[in-house]
């Protein structure tokens, strides 16, 4: 369905406003009173979870408690899900959700690499629903994207996926239909190795992030639609201007006001939806249901972040206790220890802790704009709990962020004590496609959407298992066994892409100027804090990867939108307008955005795997989301292994129903 020029993420093609609206959603009488949104969040923190379809009310605040700790848990090569309502309880009124099988979120599934499963989904609901599985390699049509890969799964029929399972590792499923994620559609998927997992660990936790409305989610995006700062609490007044004035001057005050006015933005914006409707789960749980993982002191625990939120970005951290991360979209890394992480939606980190004291320790993850947190707790008794750290002060953009270059912020007041120019330790980084395009207009490149017809030569007595033209089958993913086969004889540079120009115009409210390689930075309002902070350079693959070849051709897109009219979109198109990006089946591409506004973009690619250039050489990290800073330039390589038609957007769901998604069609 596309809503506004957006993504095919709506059921089916024949899916229209009045059916969306019939999905279950009670009414909120709240959705066009702010003041009763500010009532609603005090009532947040007192609250429990309930996620029990059925029950007597009066019983769910107990219920919750004790559910917020069981985790359902589905093994095997089967698995049969119901898609259905529930009611659901986090802020002390009644709402209904979309559930899997009654529960938010959805059951833990656990496959085995080697395994072929089948996924019956039943589907109960009044609309089309749809499961995509994310960041696992499968046959197009069973990826489930309605529109795409399939039709969807109608009210009333059950759809069963099957495919074998060629990976390991942490991820997650979630609905692509409109708005259902939004409303617990959503749920763990942790796939274990097929033989022995290098990751040793005596208790192992999943801790999935999310983020709950009681507005109707079609009432959100309206509103985000006529007020894109709709939910921003925290602008910039009178009062704040003097008190920076007296910090850091009148006139340095004044031209950094001026700056921001003059493009019509304000540098508070961090997040589109805040804590100001949104209640922050830790495994279905709001902050008052503690959800806790009990351990014995000494014991390697094993802690599986996925954010599976909409549109919130979560900062992590256990006080008193490092985090050793072992494990990034399922992929495995040589460790680096850790206090804190950032964690983009649809992003999975995996850890280890060792507890060595019988204490409890909170979990702690706060939002990117410090409007709320989810929270739990680590500890060796059920019922203990640990203080909960106040959030970081609230952060905002700098000049860097809206891509006018790091010389440019070095002059510029930091409200924030983000420096944009001295980025942590972190490996030296000599990037591929980060210098500056011959005849490019404000940084503005398309991508080349013409595959070259040149073939691939493929080497002889290979051992990579592909037969035919080399890379034209799946490349296994990065493990002590993947066989490496030589690379191919290709000596030409990658074909760059065909420069153009970005114009400010309806789609586009800001080009960058001068985008910068933002690996180092560990991201706005974390550089300095005191705690040692993962940074995307720091990421190191701990195998390398089976395709050695170098890049064909580089495919540029810029991430762009307009702020004021909520719409997003790739190279100043959004969706309706875009033409399908082209891959031939075994073709190694380069892929470099530019993040040409002010907001980070999770960009997720279907179907294939993006190997971030980070400066690790052969040992890139495989990811299936990357995040781009504001003002961020970066770039990753994609052989293109599986055909078919996939999915490849911003995994903000606003932001990818409101155009931020493209079709690519591996062929």
């Amino acid at each position: 369905m596309f809503f506004d020029g957006g993504s095919p993420a709506g059921p089916c093609p024949d899916l229209n406003c009045a059916k969306r609206k019939s999905m279950g959603y009670k009414k909120n009488a709240l959705s066009s009173h702010r003041d009763g949104i500010t009532r609603r969040r005090f009532v947040q923190g007192m609250a429990a979870a309930s996620v029990v379809a059925g029950l007597d009310l009066r019983a769910w605040p107990a219920l919750a408690r004790d559910s917020a700790i069981r985790q359902q848990v589905l093994r095997g090569n089967h698995f049969e899900l119901a898609i259905e309502e529930a009611a659901v309880n986090y802020t002390g009124r009644s709402r209904i959700a979309t559930a899997v099988n009654g529960s938010v979120p959805g059951p833990q599934l656990r496959w085995r690499e080697g395994d072929t499963v089948t996924i019956a989904v039943a589907n109960h609901l009044r609309s089309p629903t749809s499961i995509h599985w994310h960041g696992v390699r499968l046959p197009a049509p069973m990826d489930g994207v309605p529109g795409l890969s399939y039709a969807g799964i109608a009210p009333g029929e059950t759809f069963v996926y099957r495919f074998p399972v060629l990976q390991s590792g942490t991820y997650w499923y979630h609905s692509h239909s409109r708005f259902q994620e939004q409303t617990g559609h959503y749920g763990p998927l942790i796939i274990e190795p097929a033989g022995a997992d290098p990751i040793q660990y005596d208790r192992d936790y999943v801790v999935m992030l999310s983020d709950w409305t009681d507005e109707n989610p079609e009432t959100v995006f309206a509103n985000l639609k006529r007020q894109s700062d709709y939910y921003n609490f925290h602008q910039r007044t009178v009062g704040t201007f003097i008190s920076d004035a007296r910090k850091n001057g009148f006139r340095p005050t004044l031209s950094e006001r001026l700056r921001w006015g003059a493009m019509n933005m304000s540098p508070t914006d961090i997040l589109d939806v805040s804590g100001a409707t949104y209640t922050y789960l830790m495994n279905g749980a709001p902050p008052a249901a503690n959800w806790t993982g009990l351990f014995k002191a000494g014991e390697r625990v094993r802690m599986r972040f996925i954010n599976g939120s909409s549109m919130s970005i979560f900062d992590v951290r256990i006080p008193g206790l490092p985090m050793t991360v072992v494990q990034a979209d399922g992929n495995d890394l040589e460790p680096v220890t850790i206090d804190e992480f950032r964690i983009s939606v649809a992003e999975t980190y995996d850890v280890v802790v060792s507890p060595q004291a019988g204490r409890a320790y909170t979990i702690f993850a706060q939002a990117e704009d410090r409007t709320g947190y989810a929270c739990g707790t680590l500890a060796p008794e059920p019922g203990m709990t640990a203080p909960i750290p106040p959030m970081d002060p609230r952060p905002q953009l700098t000049m860097v962020d809206m891509g006018m270059g790091a010389m440019s912020a070095m002059t510029e007041t930091k409200m924030d004590g983000h420096s944009a120019a001295a980025p942590i330790a972190t490996p030296s980084m000599n990037l591929p496609g980060m210098t500056d395009m011959p005849g490019m207009d404000m940084g503005g490149a398309a991508q080349s959407e013409t595959p070259p017809m040149r073939p691939v030569a493929a080497p002889h007595g290979s051992q990579t298992g592909v037969s035919g033209d080399f890379g034209a089958t799946p490349f296994p993913q990065p493990n002590p066994n993947t066989p490496l086969a030589p690379a191919p004889a290709i000596t030409a540079s990658a074909r760059p892409p065909t420069p153009i120009a970005l114009r400010l115009g309806p789609e586009i409210d800001n080009v960058a100027q001068s985008p910068s390689e933002r690996l180092g930075d560990p991201g706005i309002g974390l550089m300095d804090n005191g705690r040692r902070v993962l940074t995307y350079a720091g990421l190191r693959a701990r195998y390398r990867g089976a395709d050695p070849r170098p890049p064909e051709r580089e495919i540029e897109l810029h991430l762009t939108g307009n702020m004021e009219r909520f719409i997003w979109g790739f190279n100043g198109h959004k969706f309706s307008d875009a033409e399908p990006l082209r891959l031939r089946l075994g073709e190694r591409v380069r892929i470099i955005l530019v993040n040409d506004t002010m907001m980070a973009h999770p960009i997720h690619l279907h179907g294939l795997w993006s190997e971030l250039e980070n400066g690790q050489g052969d040992r890139r990290p495989y990811k299936h989301t990357i995040n781009v800073k504001p003002g961020e330039r970066l770039s990753y390589l994609v052989s293109a292994d599986t055909p078919g038609r996939w999915a490849y957007h911003c995994h903000l769901l606003y932001h990818m129903e409101s155009g931020m998604f493209r079709e690519v069609i591996v062929a």
